[in-house]
């Protein structure tokens, strides 16, 4: 997809994330000279054109006070694995949950589900839940915690 001149600012404008404020498209526009409503029509169609894949909120957990964050994964009855994902994602503590296929005999799993907490011990009562939840369907499951934050960024233009 050819980018214009419009697009290009409008990426670079955004590639560090929307202004936290109130109407962030505004903010964005200012920037640009352009109305609010003209930013966010155009990021609309740059992510019906596939350009952009998402536009969301990222918090950061460890700034909240989640300083226990752990990746719980679970083996469930294939059976049975999507209609009990969905109760899963819909717990409070979740922040997403998705299917993966196993890799055996190595890695059993194909439910994981992303936990965060004030404390492991928070964490681990999370799953506790998640367990009682999944009841016989689950066969095994363990919690990966995170020992680095990662950088998460999102689209970028390369310099010239």
């Amino acid at each position: 997809m050819a980018l214009d001149a419009f697009d290009r600012a409008l990426i670079a404008a955004t590639q560090g994330g929307l202004p936290l404020v109130a109407r962030p498209y505004e903010a964005v526009g200012a920037m640009l000279g352009v109305p609010g409503e003209q930013v966010r029509e155009r990021l609309a169609r740059m992510l019906d054109e596939g350009l952009v894949r998402r536009i969301g909120a990222v918090p950061n957990h460890y700034r909240l006070g989640y300083t226990a964050n752990g990746m719980s994964v679970w083996d469930v009855d294939d059976t049975q694995v999507a209609a009990l994902g969905r109760q899963v994602a819909a717990l409070p503590g979740v922040s997403h949950c998705y299917r993966r296929p196993r890799h055996l005999p190595h890695w059993p799993y194909n439910l994981f589900a992303m936990l965060h907490g004030p404390s492991r011990a928070h964490v681990e009562q999370q799953a506790v839940q998640i367990a009682g939840l999944l009841g016989d369907a689950c066969r095994a499951h363990d919690i990966l915690y995170s020992t680095a934050i990662l950088k998460k960024t999102g689209l970028r233009l390369k310099e010239d």
